[in-house]
């Protein structure tokens, strides 16, 4: 199954527009903004469907045409956005839809639809099970209520494949009995609410950090979470800790903390990185974080930094931190401007950021800006072209887009961007694919 989470955070998001603390501004000071917990299975089938799911959609560039299953938790505002509905059926007209929820969830959608939409609720609760299209549900408890106990489900998902996912979304802290239910199921994914942090407090009804990694270590004691589980925590809100502080201690407990636009395949080897891949952006488009996520598969991957270290800049130290943080341990880094030699003695995944600053290593090292001379750097732009069209390894380069911007008031400026804008050029045609990044939003170049 390819689960996409269209969103990550709790109701309020993460960080709540309307807070100051800690854990949000360090959250907008980033950009990573979550909005609430959804997610597409395959294009066909939804799990929860709040306000900002359909529009979360179109941002992560997925259509939701094709859906033609959603599974309620329960009836809170940010899990289900009724009107959802009448706007599917200004374009969907025919297009038949189940929904599937608690009776009291499927009551709040009934005013949203027409007599004539081929709509069919399908009311469930804990304990049932069904067949929807191709997959295989249980219905779940849920330690979480709207008005009433058993107003709130959870499901256990089989895809087609035999692949099997449980969207933990809300709950509290399930007593010792409930865990049987889920003997030896093995999941592959486990999406699981993570709302509170330090503030277990604050409701029986969500899970803080305590009670989350007591309910991993309850699904590992029934066989339903196992060494191989993905453990992704959903439904973040800023009671949290900042993410980095998040990150390792959810990593304690083996799991980690979701992304909003995030590709899951679950119970399915990952898509295969195109041998060589060339990610171009603009400044702070996201084009770092795409490229970093097309390599997230791979166990182990060494980071080639080819800015180095600048004395005395803090700003450029406070950027390299934050690429550091956000990349998984198992990761190496090695600063140098000799990507070549790099790339011919790899011997795992490479991704190589950026190649701007590779360049003005290069020119620094041949001290162009004051001769005028390129000429060595152009040797060196050859050398590196051929190490990258003989790479033995999956090879992901992130370069600044270039062709777009003002023209430089400086000769130097002109220099650089005429060179940046040719080796992009060069390395995008001795590449499998090529990736513009606008905005966040990955756009495809070209892919053989």
């Amino acid at each position: 199954m390819e689960v996409v989470l269209l969103g990550t955070g709790a109701a309020d998001g993460w960080p709540n527009p309307f807070c100051t603390c800690a854990s949000c501004a360090d959250a907008a000071r980033r950009g990573e903004i979550r909005g609430q917990t959804a997610a597409l299975v395959d294009d066909v089938l939804m799990l929860d469907c709040g306000p900002e799911a359909p529009r979360a959609a179109v941002r992560h560039g997925r259509s939701l045409a094709k859906v033609r299953h959603i599974l309620l938790t329960h009836a809170h505002a940010d899990h289900l956005g009724p009107q959802a509905l009448l706007f599917r059926a200004w374009v969907a007209a025919g297009v038949e839809l189940d929904v599937i929820g608690s009776a009291d969830a499927l009551d709040t959608c009934r005013p949203w639809v027409g007599p004539d939409d081929p709509v069919r609720f399908v009311p469930v609760e804990a304990g049932d099970s069904l067949t929807v299209g191709e997959y295989s549900v249980r219905v779940l408890p849920a330690r979480h209520k709207v008005f009433r106990d058993g107003d709130a489900v959870l499901y256990d998902v089989t895809g087609p494949g035999g692949s099997r996912l449980l969207w933990a979304c809300d709950t509290g802290m399930w007593p010792a009995e409930w865990f049987e239910t889920l003997r030896d199921a093995r999941f592959d994914a486990v999406f699981l609410e993570e709302t509170f942090g330090d503030r277990s407090e604050l409701s029986e009804g969500h899970l803080g950090l305590p009670e989350f990694g007591a309910m991993v270590d309850g699904l590992r004691w029934a066989g339903a979470v196992t060494e191989n589980t993905d453990v992704v925590a959903v439904h973040l809100g800023h009671h949290n800790p900042p993410i980095d502080d998040l990150r390792n201690r959810l990593q304690q407990l083996n799991a980690r903390p979701g992304r909003d636009g995030e590709v899951i395949h679950v119970g399915e080897e990952p898509p295969v990185v195109p041998h060589r891949t060339l990610v171009l952006g603009g400044v702070r488009s996201g084009k770092s974080r795409h490229a970093e996520e097309l390599l997230a598969s791979y166990p182990s991957v060494t980071y080639v930094a080819t800015g180095g270290t600048r004395e005395g800049d803090a700003e450029w130290a406070e950027r390299v931190a934050l690429h550091r943080e956000r990349r998984p341990d198992s990761w190496s880094t090695i600063e140098t401007s000799d990507v070549a030699k790099v790339l011919r003695d790899a011997d795992e995944p490479l991704l190589v950021d950026c190649l701007g600053t590779w360049l003005t290593a290069r020119l620094d090292l041949h001290d162009v800006w004051n001769t005028g001379d390129p000429a060595a750097v152009h040797a060196d732009i050859e050398d590196l072209l051929d190490a990258w069209r003989q790479a033995r390894v999956p090879v992901v380069a992130v370069s600044n887009e270039v062709g777009s911007g003002v023209v430089p008031a400086s000769a130097s400026g002109r220099l650089f961007r005429d060179l940046l804008g040719r080796l992009n050029a060069r390395v995008a045609e001795a590449s499998e694919s090529a990736i513009l990044v606008v905005a966040g939003i990955p756009i495809s170049l070209k892919s053989n």
